[in-house]
């Protein structure tokens, strides 16, 4: 009976953890479209993935990036909420070049 209410305290333990360890929302910068990128892109992940990656990422690699989203990964993003989403990833977050 010990070991019961032992694994059961560890259990609550643990679900409090988690529950309490609740991801932060990534601000990301002001500008034209931040709202359509915050709704989609936080959808599925983190938005820190954006400033992870930014350092690589040209405005061709961002449409890329995009396309993989939705033909790849199930994105439901309409062809306009696409493009406001590259233009604002390239805009604020593209390397120079591409």
């Amino acid at each position: 009976m010990k070991t019961i209410a032992i694994a059961t305290a560890a259990l609550l333990a643990l679900a409090a953890g988690t529950a309490l360890g609740e991801e932060k929302l990534v601000p990301l910068k002001p500008g034209p479209g931040e709202d359509v990128v915050s709704a989609n892109c936080n959808a599925c992940h983190s938005l820190d993935y954006i400033r992870t990656n930014a350092p690589f990422m040209t405005g061709k690699v961002w449409e890329a990036e995009v396309s993989k989203m939705i033909n790849a990964f199930g994105a439901t993003i309409e062809p306009a909420e696409a493009k406001t989403i590259t233009d604002y990833l390239t805009r604020n977050y593209g390397k120079p070049g591409g």
